[in-house]
């Protein structure tokens, strides 16, 4: 049964590459720690696959982090809403396994496969995911412009995919699914992912807001902005093994990956994760350990949906960001 709550819409919007260190470090009272000043647009790209993830304590070339000058609205959306400090990327790792994690709560890969961003008919996972499970209970899901979806059999070429640019207009006029998944596009690409300016990535996500706040839904509508991985990003926290890697976990022989068995599967290192409702807790952080699947489960238990498996059967909900006797706030200028 769903928890009694005002919430019709979820909006998911992922951004590229960041530790929570690395752009909250330095937010009050947060557990976060201070390092150099990165440049931005960054100097180049980190490793960030899983290799590069298990020598970080070695690797002090990334040791940065940036300002509330770098990402001002960023800072105003924690002070305003929810900031969360023990929240995990899934995956010890590069991006597909943690997009596939945000999807289904789970990915048969530790490493990104070798196509990528365009997977063949040869590439795709049988993997049970949320928006099927959407559909099953009667409702809607849109996923504009993120590519994972096109990993998963089920989700392959499905009409609810749609373009990154469509979001905006679908949500000034009202007509946003139960659950959407927003990723930036590809031309021009503000998603933050290193080398890219990351203060033009943050006025694109406030866009995105500002659409949501200008529509019909915003007071029904719960918004997650997370990052997807680490990026290679030093972050001060160490993430509780919860899962190792083994080789049976992958569906394809080329992702088996047998030199990382027994090595830590999840969790990945902190990521930021700001909660953006007229009910999420103004100025509140949350240190409660949650991860990417915690956002599977919190569209779960909304929505009075089954779980897909033991890892959101397992995981927190999100619930401890929400306030829903309060008063709906409106968004405020950013």
């Amino acid at each position: 049964m769903a928890t009694p709550h005002p919430i019709h819409h979820v909006v998911i919007i992922v951004k590229e590459n960041h530790t929570f260190d690395n752009y909250f470090g330095t937010f009050p009272h947060a557990n976060g720690t201070r390092v150099a000043h990165a440049p931005n647009p960054p100097a180049d790209h980190p490793n960030h696959r899983h290799g590069a993830w298990m020598r970080r304590a070695q690797d002090t070339v990334h040791r940065l982090q940036y300002l509330e000058a770098d990402i001002p609205a960023y800072f105003e959306l924690a002070r305003q809403f929810t900031l969360c400090d023990n929240y995990f990327s899934e995956v010890a790792g590069p991006s597909t396994p943690n997009h596939l994690m945000l999807i289904a709560a789970a990915a048969p890969i530790i490493n990104n496969p070798h196509h990528h961003y365009r997977p063949n008919p040869s590439d795709m996972y049988d993997l049970p995911s949320l928006p099927i499970s959407l559909e099953h209970a009667h409702l809607t899901w849109a996923n504009y412009g993120g590519y994972a979806f096109e990993y998963i059999r089920a989700l392959k070429g499905h009409p609810g995919s749609r373009h990154s640019e469509e979001f905006a207009q679908d949500a000034r006029q009202g007509h946003l699914p139960a659950v959407s998944w927003l990723y930036s596009p590809e031309q021009p690409s503000r998603s933050e992912h290193p080398p890219q300016n990351v203060t033009d990535g943050m006025h694109w996500t406030v866009e995105q807001l500002q659409a949501i706040g200008a529509g019909p839904l915003w007071n029904q509508t719960a918004i997650f902005i997370t990052w997807d991985d680490w990026g290679g990003w030093y972050d001060h926290v160490e993430p509780p093994v919860v899962e190792t890697w083994t080789s049976s976990m992958a569906q394809r022989p080329q992702d088996a990956f047998p030199q990382f068995n027994g090595e830590p599967f999840r969790y990945g290192s902190r990521v930021p994760c700001l909660v953006v409702s007229p009910y999420a807790k103004r100025g509140h952080i949350s240190h409660q350990l949650h991860s990417h699947v915690s956002l599977v489960k919190f569209c779960e238990t909304v929505f009075g949906l089954h779980p897909l498996n033991a890892r959101d059967a397992a995981a927190s909900d999100m619930l401890d960001c929400f306030d829903f006797t309060q008063a709906p706030r409106p968004l405020p200028h950013l």
